[in-house]
């Protein structure tokens, strides 16, 4: 077969879809030969290659032989031949066995004083099989090549080091001048690999990573690579400022530099700032609308992708683009076009709507469904943003809803439609028209049933329910069992909230007892029974609350998971109730704050496997995950923290946790021991948890515990508080965490407020850096940790109510207090809402937490929780604002008690 001829049954494997392992074996004896035909070895070696590139399991024996007949290839002087002898050993060198014995070959090729190609990948095929106990034989090698005059040996030394500092970090960070001397070097990519390098050697160092930002941005720097790395640095230094903008000036400078890398690396830096305002912005969207107008397709895309992002929370400052968008929609380049119009749709203004959706309708069947659904959501955000337009957008829609495509662009579209019923009354009938003719010939089963399960929700509120029966009962006769089961359901919906045609429904839910599904029939038999009695069929049929699904996933898990619970049946009440709507709000608020994450630069250290007590610390950490209800959180905060406590006996003889709060910092992450705190309320007893670091290489800390005292509390129960068990953490070694608990008895369940000392005490001793070793001998000493507050909220979990205004009433005024306060130092409605919902711990109930108009001036929040014990509480904060003075509040709570009322009602101050 001719090579160079493509073989239509190959696919994408070309000439190499037919080569099987063991053939390829056979042919690897050709290494042996004497002598060495470069040519066929490097076809042989290609062929290994491809094998695992297509995750061909090579044996461990099978990959030794292979990688020892492939060394004799050394003798072989062909370059290309041995490139490929890099590439294989790289490959092999994870599965055969004792491949150090090519050290010394490996080593010779990279001191070899003529600049011969194959330098480089020496370097990395070398640093690839050495491990951390055999770093310090190639050390002074690797630091000669880093600053080797060759860019690309100084570049394969760098990246090599890269991959050693896991495993070797201590010995990496010794040749912090080598890599100080690279990045002043004159090779582009060396002083981008060691610019990275330096970074990670100092990303613990806050201060020596500024200095590090602040000495290369004045020029130094050859390579517009090694700018774009400063950039993201300085964008992670100000990310751990908590919104401060230190180094913005720095930032808009790169605006202004030659290379068109450097520019919209630093304009998107700038728009991805937290808390921005519309000045900052300008000059970057100005940088950004020059690249609109580029000759590289590249740049456009790229700059019009960061300013339809931009769009979505600063319409306003995007807005001067516009001409220059509306130019883009007859880009060449599809993906522009996309992304062009899309911006256009959020920062357009209502008049110009019909424009762009004729606009939008001419290449809509010219892109892929990616971008199809991009666009379907920029239609979804305008039609909500101008209601007047429904009629127009839900026309588009159900056009393009007839059009070919796959599932997620037609569930885009449905749920662009269901947004659009559920936020623009005055189209339900319209859309839902629309969704009855989709369903007629929808071949997606999952979308049909949501289709149907909204029919029986808003159908019956419409002018003229009867209308949509017979599409809901054409999917009796005409679809499948799943389809079939939710129009029943539908059905019984219409039959329960009109009972003119009840009567009718019945006779069609008749007819599908005889289905041949069992799930149709059972439904249809169950129906028929709750609607004889029309107080069953609103309670189970038209009922509008659900579980917290979270919440009843874990209990349910716990149940199983305790033996000892077996005995007794499954308690279901200790599941939050919430309504379909508090659900749903949920749900948006999670897809919104997901949408809303700004991806970051993140270097993450590496953690040594096998720590005592690590999971321990699990449930805290993680914080780019999307936003989820306060139910949630709470649960599952909780359920992670006690499925680790279960674990050591002295805590799982306490009973379930009621409560675990947020972690708190006890002292600076810079410092040499990092400590927080986590405060576990259970029924008769509290529970500190403290995740312990220890930062220093060169010390081992052993019998780590806290000493706890209370150092101040207005509740004179306080005292009663009495230290039960310590558990102390064995040992503290370097980056490896450890976690010590201390339990407190409540006796007769007191729940005071107090602040607590902590000391941190422990016996310390010095260890080699390099093997961990530590000394025999140690003495005892201890650092003194942030105080720590025990407050109201610790005793609060969310709960929801489903009728916050019955349970208000129900509660009365018997156990009422209001209080008055002014918030001088809170600067808005929303922080204040903020404030009061993290202080009481809390549940923001009928979504008073969202404020519809940022600059609202009068807000009533409304909230409700559980205190340990089973208590339940509502609060009720009517807000005012004024710019002189602050917020003025006046908090009333209600309870079964006018103690905790006022506790709760005090806890403000």
């Amino acid at each position: 077969m001719n090579p160079g001829k493509k073989d239509e049954d190959a696919g994408d494997s070309g000439m190499f879809y037919h080569y099987d392992k063991s053939v390829v074996l056979q042919e690897a004896r050709a290494f042996n030969e004497t002598p060495i035909n470069p040519r066929k070895c490097r076809a042989i070696l290609t062929k290994i290659a491809f094998l695992l590139y297509q995750s061909e399991q090579f044996q461990t024996k099978e990959a030794t032989e292979t990688f020892f007949s492939i060394t004799k290839l050394f003798q072989s002087q062909d370059i290309a031949l041995r490139q490929m002898v890099y590439l294989i050993i790289k490959e092999l060198s994870t599965i055969a066995e004792d491949v150090i014995m090519v050290t010394s070959s490996l080593t010779r090729d990279m001191t070899q004083k003529s600049d011969v190609v194959y330098r480089p990948n020496a370097i990395r095929a070398l640093a690839k099989i050495t491990d951390a106990s055999m770093i310090q034989g190639i050390e002074r090698l690797l630091k000669q090549a880093i600053v080797d005059k060759n860019p690309a040996v100084a570049s394969a030394a760098l990246v090599s080091a890269h991959h050693l500092f896991p495993s070797s970090r201590d010995i990496v960070k010794r040749w912090a001048n080598e890599i100080q001397e690279a990045i002043n070097s004159k090779g582009a990519s060396a002083q981008y690999h060691a610019l990275g390098l330096m970074y990670l050697v100092r990303q613990h160092d806050r201060m020596a990573v500024i200095k590090l930002v602040q000495n290369y941005a004045k020029g130094q720097l050859r390579s517009p690579y090694a700018y774009t790395l400063l950039i993201r640095f300085a964008c992670k230094v100000m990310e751990d400022e908590d919104s401060t903008h230190s180094m913005y000036d720095l930032l808009e400078s790169f605006l202004r530099h030659k290379s068109d890398l450097v520019v919209y690396e630093a304009a998107r830096a700038i728009c991805n700032l937290k808390d921005v305002t519309a000045k900052q912005l300008f000059p970057a969207v100005s940088a950004l609308q020059l690249m609109l107008v580029n000759h590289k397709p590249t740049l456009r895309f790229a700059a019009i992708r960061t300013l339809n992002r931009l769009a979505q929370t600063h319409p306003a400052a995007v807005a001067p683009c516009n001409l220059d968008m509306e130019n883009l929609i007859t880009d060449a380049n599809r993906s522009v076009a996309t992304f062009a119009i899309t911006t256009l749709l959020k920062t357009g203004n209502e008049a110009s709507v019909d424009r762009l959706m004729k606009q939008i309708s001419t290449f809509m069947a010219e892109i892929s469904d990616e971008f199809k659904v991009i666009v379907i959501d920029a239609i979804r955000a305008l039609s909500l943003k101008f209601p007047t337009k429904q009629s127009l957008m839900l026309n588009f829609l159900s056009n393009v809803l007839r059009d070919e495509g796959g599932y997620e662009y037609k569930r885009a579209i449905v749920e662009a439609i269901f947004d659009i019923v559920k936020h623009i009354p005055e189209s339900k009938e319209y859309a839902l028209s629309h969704l009855c003719e989709f369903i007629e010939d929808c071949e997606f089963t999952k979308l049909a049933v949501r289709v149907l399960h909204l029919l029986g929700q808003e159908g019956p509120r419409t002018s003229q329910p009867s209308k949509y029966i017979r599409y809901i009962y054409n999917r009796v006769i005409l679809e499948n069992a799943t389809v079939r089961a939710a129009a029943v359901s539908a059905l019984a919906r219409f039959a329960v909230e009109i009972p003119d045609v009840r009567e009718r429904i019945k006779v069609l839910l008749n007819r599908c007892v005889d289905d041949s599904d069992d799930e149709v029939r059972d439904r249809a038999a169950m129906y028929l029974k709750l609607l004889e009695n029309d107080i069953l069929g609103k309670k189970y049929i038209a009922n509008d609350t659900t579980y917290s699904w979270a919440a009843l996933e874990r209990n349910l898990i716990t149940y199983l998971n305790d033996a000892d619970e077996h005995v007794r049946e499954f308690d279901i009440t200790s599941t939050p109730v919430v309504t379909k709507a508090q659900e749903e709000a949920e749900h948006q608020r999670a897809r919104s704050a997901l949408q809303d994450a700004i991806p970051t630069l993140r270097v993450s250290a590496p953690t040594r496997g096998g720590a005592t007590g690590g999971a321990a610390v699990s449930p805290a950490a993680g914080s780019a995950q999307p936003a989820k209800s306060a139910v949630e959180t709470e649960d599952e905060v909780r359920a992670g923290y006690a499925a680790v406590m279960k674990s050591v006996p002295a805590l799982a003889k306490l009973g379930p946790v009621f409560k675990s709060s947020k972690a708190v910092e006890l002292t600076e992450s810079e410092t040499e021991y990092v400590v927080s705190a986590v405060k576990h309320v259970f029924a008769e007893h509290l529970v500190f948890q403290f995740n312990c670091k220890n930062t220093l290489q060169d010390s081992l800390l052993e019998n780590v515990t806290i000493a706890m005292q209370i150092q101040s509390s207005e509740d004179p129960s306080a005292s009663e508080l009495a230290v039960e068990a310590v558990v102390p953490a064995p040992q503290l070694i370097y980056d490896i965490p450890g976690v010590i608990y201390i339990v407190f008895q409540r006796p007769g369940g007191i729940s005071p407020s107090a602040t607590f000392s902590n000391t941190l005490k422990y016996v310390i001793k010095d260890c080699d850096p390099n093997t961990g070793e530590a000394d025999p001998e140690g003495y005892e000493d201890e650092y003194l940790l942030e105080d720590m507050e025990l407050v109201v909220g610790d005793y609060i979990i969310p709960l929801p109510v489903l009728d916050f205004k019955r349970k208000w009433e129900e509660l009365g005024e018997d156990n009422e207090v209001v209080e008055t306060y002014s918030l001088t130092a809170v600067t808005s409605i929303k922080n204040a809402v903020t404030t009061v919902i993290d202080v009481l711990s809390m549940f923001p109930c009928d979504s008073t937490d969202v404020l519809r108009d940022a600059k609202t001036v009068t807000h009533t929040l409304l909230l409700s929780g559980m205190f340990v014990g089973k208590l339940e509480a509502l609060v009720r904060c009517r807000m005012a604002f004024e710019p002189s003075s602050g917020v003025t509040m006046e908090l009333a709570v209600r309870s079964v008690s006018e103690e905790l009322s006022e506790r709760i009602a005090n806890a403000i101050s």
